[in-house]
């Protein structure tokens, strides 16, 4: 294990973050990392493992699947949010927690000068 799940802050930023996720609603495991400021999408994963009280389900993979050990179960949690998957992946276009995001670049202004 790495030694940064050890680190009580992190571990607690992440547990937060994912408890926020609202119902019909999906996050990655790397926009967890981003607004929590863990170092990797992997720790993440980590904290999950023994993270049975939080909504695990709403966390998917960067291409809106699950793992495959998890999926049918993660899967029909989700179906009963009101979040459908198609061959097992679930549309982040529609599906994604506004939270996780990311916003677009500004426009670069045009001006006279």
């Amino acid at each position: 294990m790495d030694a940064e799940i050890l680190d009580p802050v992190i571990v607690e930023q992440v547990r937060t973050v994912i408890a926020r996720i609202p119902a019909g609603r999906v996050a990655t495991y790397g926009d967890i990392a981003d607004i929590s400021r863990a170092p990797s999408a992997r720790l993440v994963g980590r904290v999950l493992q023994n993270g049975h009280d939080l909504p695990w389900q709403r966390v998917l993979r960067a291409n809106g699947t699950c793992a495959p050990h998890l999926a049918d179960e993660q899967l029909s949690l989700l179906a009963a949010e009101g979040v459908p998957s198609v061959e097992g992946r679930v549309d982040l276009r529609k599906y994604r927690w506004e939270e996780a995001v990311p916003e677009p670049p500004e426009e670069p202004q045009l001006g006279l000068f």
